[in-house]
């Protein structure tokens, strides 16, 4: 199905080109925000103004009478000038209803070459260490834009970038050969794990010399050492064990899970040709990249040769390359916290100024922080780290209190059900409906409610959409074929507040466009919560069920219908399930 906006621009491509003798390529046109301003807008009279050589409202007006003689119009009902020259289109009702009844059913053909292959990269946790608060946007957010892009019509994979390499092992090692408690090992790995890390670090301000053996450690690791790889195995093994578990519950996946320490010898590939292209510099001990003054970068560190070790910078650069040579994609999409814009532009321009096969399509999607009402950061040293399975259980049981009140008679396997699905939407939800830009303040009072702009509100919508089926059944109601063309064609007449719901839905595909395009799954969230919003308002004045006039009952239970379709589509963007009843 065609986005209604673009055939909108090209009828007026079309007429404006003719009318002008000349060819044009910025012709924009917009949803409307207010339903007074028409359904689409354009400012093309006021952006081609001076090219034309005519005032805005007359190049209005002679496009508007260009479609008043227009036999052949299908689409647009009417245009008006507003204000200095702004266009307002208003949709002929006959096509609202024509596309109306393709949602659904339709695949929407959105205007962009999606022959591109795209790896989208997020979540990427440390080995040896639980998650926490500070994986839950990059995991989310990763999660709704792969969803998004396979959506538009991508071939997207998901590779979740592991953090299993580094001389931290060592000291875990130390660590595990020293003070192991095997019986909790096997219980609780990454809780054992991290307890061996922290004792590591208090022994060794008391005994330094278990710094230069955690390093000793560490160089056997590199070198292949059996014991220590069996060991290194057996960390990365536990860790990814309860990684897998928090993904399969959040029903996040990936395509691929591959670690640093898989980049090592093309590491060393990617070091020869920084040299031999004289891109890096060995000053005082380093390998480092220097830029351009315009880059405005400092330079960039690739290798420390006292220690003949590398930095996450090398291991991205080497990591770019993998992705071309054996993944063969295009564009490659980072999703990582604000701190490390930085860092990205300078493996990024790294990257153009070797160039194939480094240098290809890349974006870092970055996101800000995530803070307590009071302002502190989830994961600072005054609260502890916060860990992210315990935030997603505490979400699931505060949900399951809320069902308890709502629905006493419910059996408490249906309220378990409810609840996992509300609870786990509703942590997601508070993450995509906001601008990843902007820092998160984090609170249960706004994270569950079943008002305004949240996951229960919407999931509520839905539920309260399939009641109407529900009582239809019960009813014995049934539906005319308002599919069928001959009833389409006699039903093209809506009330106010049917056509202000169903051209709204028409906008679904939009908002994923524009979604695609920023990388703000919050546009998606943003026209849920306004469709709900509408369709609720509309459910307040307008009789479904009881309605006698039948034209009335079919094209309002149509509307019910493609509503629910809507939401359930677009909250599955967001990774979000839908429930039946609530």
């Amino acid at each position: 199905m065609e986005l209604v906006h673009i055939e909108i621009r090209d009828i007026l491509k079309k007429k404006i080109e003719k009318i002008f003798e000349r060819k044009f390529e910025n012709i924009d046109v917009q949803y409307s925000t207010k339903k007074e301003f028409g359904d689409f807008q354009t400012n093309f009279s006021l952006i081609n103004s001076e090219i034309i050589g005519k005032k805005p409202r007359e190049i209005g007006k002679m496009i508007i009478k260009s479609l008043e003689n227009d036999q052949k119009n299908d689409i647009i009902d009417k245009i008006k000038i507003a204000g200095p020259g702004f266009l307002n289109i208003f949709l002929k009702n006959s096509k609202i209803w024509q596309n109306l009844k393709k949602i659904g059913t339709e695949k929407y053909d959105f205007p962009i070459d999606t022959s591109k292959k795209v790896l989208i990269d997020y979540s990427s946790p440390n080995i040896g260490k639980r998650m926490h608060i500070g994986h839950l946007r990059s995991t989310i957010i990763g999660d709704s834009l792969k969803r998004i892009f396979e959506y538009i019509g991508f071939k997207v994979s998901g590779d979740n970038h592991l953090g299993d390499w580094g001389s931290r092992f060592g000291k875990l090692i130390i660590g595990y050969k020293k003070w192991l408690n095997a019986e909790e090992y096997e219980k609780n790995p990454i809780g054992e794990m991290e307890r061996l890390y922290v004792k590591f670090s208090e022994e060794a301000q008391l005994n330094p010399e278990l710094e230069v053996m955690a390093k000793e450690e560490w160089m056997k690791l590199k070198a292949g050492d059996e014991n220590n790889r069996k060991l290194w195995q057996s960390f990365v093994d536990h860790s990814f064990r309860e990684f897998e578990d928090f993904y399969r519950k959040m029903d996040v996946k990936f395509d691929y899970c591959i670690g640093e320490s898989f980049y090592n010898e093309i590491i060393l590939e990617t070091l020869k040709i920084l040299e031999e292209k004289k891109i890096s510099s060995d000053i005082d001990g380093e390998l480092k990249v220097f830029f351009e003054e315009k880059d405005k970068l400092e330079p960039c560190v690739v290798k420390k040769k006292a220690e003949n070790s590398y930095l996450y910078s090398t291991t991205d650069l080497a990591t770019l390359k993998y992705r071309k040579d054996t993944l063969n994609i295009d564009r490659a999409v980072y999703v990582a916290v604000e701190k490390q814009k930085k860092h990205f532009r300078q493996v990024f321009r790294i990257a153009e100024m070797i160039g194939k096969p480094y240098d290809y399509e890349k974006n870092h999607v970055w996101f800000g922080i995530m803070r307590f009402e009071d302002g502190v950061v989830l994961s600072s040293k005054k609260r502890g780290m916060i860990r992210l399975i315990d935030i997603v259980n505490q979400a699931v049981e505060e949900a399951k209190i809320i069902i308890d009140i709502k629905n006493p008679t419910y059996s408490e396997e249906e309220k378990m059900k409810i609840s996992e699905i509300v609870g786990l939407g509703a942590i997601k939800y508070f993450n995509l409906s906001q601008n990843r830009m902007s820092s998160i303040c984090f609170s249960w009072d706004k994270i569950l409610n079943f008002e305004g702009n949240t996951s229960p509100y919407l999931q509520y919508t839905y539920a309260r959409i399939m009641s109407i089926f529900r009582k239809m059944n019960e009813e014995n109601l049934e539906i005319d074929n308002v599919y069928d063309v001959e009833y389409m064609e006699l039903n093209d007449d809506f009330n106010e507040n049917e056509r202000e719901l169903a051209v709204k839905l028409l906008k679904f595909p939009n908002s994923v466009l524009k979604a695609y395009e920023l990388c703000k799954p919050n546009l998606i969230a943003d026209y849920l919560f306004e469709t709900a919003k509408i369709f609720n308002s509309f459910y307040a004045v307008e009789s479904i069920l009881r309605e006698e006039d039948k034209k009335k009952f079919n094209t309002r239970l149509l509307l019910a219908e493609k509503t629910a379709s809507i939401l359930k589509e677009g909250l599955s963007l967001l990774g979000i399930k839908v429930i039946e009843k609530m």
